[in-house]
C-alpha cells in the first residue's frame, strides 16, 4: 500500500501497510496475517546485519506514560485510553514471535498444497452458497469478483475460523514499546485507538494476531481506518463478527488497489524452448499479445485468450524455468498490494478457480530441489556483493535486486537466467 495519511478525530495517521512478518518468497505483505498455511518468515541473520547501537530501554510504566499523553494530544479520550490499557503489560510470547528468524521456509508447491487444500475448497463452495445474497452486492458494489473475495478469506482466516486471539492493544504495545519496528507498532496502536473511539469493537472484544492483524480479512489498524465498510448497515464496521463487512472491506481495500472489473488474474502458460527467460521478471510488463508473438502459449499449447490480448501482463516462474510459467494481469498486482508475496497470490488465484472445479496447476514442480535455507540465502547475497553482482542488501530475502544480480551471474555462466537461488548457483558462487 503507498504511504497514506488518515484523519479521524483529530489523529493524524500515517497509514504504512508492511507487515511484521516477510514471506518466503521474499516480498513484504500489505495486510498483516496470521494464517497457518501463510509461508515462513525469512528474516534477516544476526551475523550479517548491522548492529544497531545498545540504547537503554525504558520501562513500560515511562512509555506507556508518554503514548498515553500522546494519544490524548491526538484527540483520544481519556477513559477509552485507561479502559484500553487497564491491566496491559509486555506480553513476552509477542516479543518471541517478533524476532523469530526462522531457518527454513516451505517451498511454493508445499504452501499451494497447503492453501487449496480439499478441505479449503469445499467450505468455501459452500460458504460462497451461504452467502450468495450479500457476496452479490459486494460484488455488484465493488466490482470485485467473488471467487476471489472467498479465496481471500479462506486463506487469511480460514472464513472466520482462525482470527487471533490476541489482544491487539498489548499486542501492539509490546511491540511499540520493545518490538523490532516500534515506530511502524506506535502507528498502528494509534489507529487501534481511533477504531476503539469509534465504537466499532470494545475492547475487550478487539483480538487479533501477535503482530495487530484483526478479523476475518486480517486487516492492520490504519488499513482498517482507511478501508473497512459498514456493508451490513448496523452502525459498526465489524470485521470480526459480520462476514459481509469483512468481505465488502476487502473489496473495497483491492477496488482502491486497481482490481480491474472482469479481468482474470492471470493464467498458466507455456513457454517455447527457445525463451529467454531473463523476461520473468516482474518489471518487464508486456501486453499479452507481445507474449503470444515470442511463442507463449495456454498450458495446452494453444494461442492465448483473444478478449486479453490487449492487456499488460508479466511472467512469474514462482520455481524457476524447472516448474510452471503463469502469465499475470494486473490484477494479480493487485492481489499482492493485500500482502505483497507471489505465493500468495498465485494462491489466492488458483483456490478463486477451485472453487468453480479448476485451478489445476498442469506442469510439474521441480520437487526434487532444495530450496535454500535462510543462511544459505545469507551467504548467497554476501557471495553476490563479494563478486559485484549487487544484489541491494544482505538480508537473506531473495527480493527484487537479488534476483537481478542471480540472472547476472546466470547469464555470465551461460545458464537458463530465471533469477531463482539454487544450492548449485550457490555452490557456483563458493567457487568464485
Amino acid at each position: 500500500m503507498r504511504l497514506q495519511f488518515h484523519r479521524r478525530t483529530g489523529i493524524r495517521l500515517l497509514a504504512c501497510a508492511s507487515l511484521f512478518s516477510l514471506t518466503a518468497c521474499a516480498d513484504t505483505p500489505a495486510i498483516a496475517q496470521a494464517e497457518p498455511v501463510r509461508p515462513a518468515a525469512a528474516q534477516p541473520s544476526a551475523a550479517n546485519v548491522m548492529v544497531e547501537p545498545v540504547v537503554m530501554q525504558r520501562s513500560f510504566a515511562d512509555w506507556r506514560a508518554d503514548f498515553r499523553a500522546e494519544a490524548l494530544a491526538l484527540g483520544i479520550e481519556p477513559q477509552l485510553f485507561d479502559r484500553a490499557f487497564a491491566g496491559v503489560s509486555p506480553d513476552p510470547d509477542v516479543i518471541k514471535a517478533d524476532r523469530s528468524q526462522p531457518e527454513f521456509s516451505r517451498p511454493v508447491w508445499a504452501y499451494l498444497d497447503g492453501a487449496l487444500s480439499s478441505q479449503r475448497v469445499a467450505t468455501g463452495q459452500r460458504k460462497l452458497a451461504e452467502q450468495r445474497t450479500s457476496i452479490d452486492a459486494i460484488e455488484q458494489r465493488y466490482g470485485v469478483d467473488r471467487h476471489i473475495l472467498a479465496a481471500i478469506w479462506g486463506l487469511e482466516s480460514n472464513f472466520g475460523q482462525n482470527m487471533g486471539d490476541r489482544q491487539v492493544i498489548r499486542s501492539l504495545a509490546t511491540l511499540a514499546h520493545e518490538g523490532r519496528r516500534p515506530a511502524f507498532a506506535h502507528d498502528q496502536l494509534l489507529g487501534a485507538l481511533d477504531i476503539l473511539q469509534h465504537r466499532d469493537i470494545e475492547p475487550e472484544q478487539m483480538l487479533g494476531s501477535w503482530a495487530g492483524a484483526m478479523g476475518q480479512t486480517q486487516f492492520i489498524p490504519t488499513t482498517y481506518n482507511e478501508y473497512a465498510v459498514d456493508f451490513d448497515q448496523d452502525g459498526r464496521r465489524d470485521i470480526w463478527n459480520s462476514s459481509a463487512d469483512a468481505l465488502a472491506s476487502a473489496a473495497h481495500y483491492l477496488q482502491q488497489s486497481g482490481w480491474q472489473p472482469g479481468q482474470p488474474w492471470g493464467q498458466e502458460v507455456k513457454l517455447p524452448p527457445s525463451f529467454d527467460y531473463a523476461l520473468a521478471d516482474s518489471s518487464v510488463r508486456k501486453t499479452v499479445q507481445q507474449w503470444a508473438d515470442l511463442g507463449v502459449t495456454d498450458i495446452k499449447g494453444t494461442p492465448l485468450p483473444a478478449n486479453i490480448r490487449e492487456h499488460s501482463a508479466a511472467l512469474l516462474l514462482p520455481a524457476g524455468h524447472r516448474g510452471p510459467a503463469f502469465l499475470v494481469l494486473s490484477n494479480f498486482r493487485s492481489i499482492m498490494r493485500y500482502n505483497n508475496s507471489t505465493s500468495y497470490a498465485l494462491a489466492i488465484g488458483l483456490l478463486s478457480e477451485r472453487f468453480q472445479g479448476g485451478g489445476k496447476v498442469v506442469a510439474g514442480w521441480p520437487t526434487e530441489d532444495r530450496p535454500l535455507s535462510r543462511s544459505e540465502r545469507t551467504e548467497l547475497q554476501t557471495l553476490l556483493t563479494e563478486q559485484g553482482f549487487e544484489p541491494g542488501g544482505i538480508d537473506g530475502i531473495i527480493g527484487a535486486n537479488t534476483r537481478t544480480a542471480i540472472r547476472r551471474l546466470q547469464q555470465q555462466l551461460g545458464w537458463p537466467a530465471d533469477g531463482y537461488p539454487t544450492p548449485e548457483l550457490l555452490e557456483q558462487l563458493r567457487r568464485g
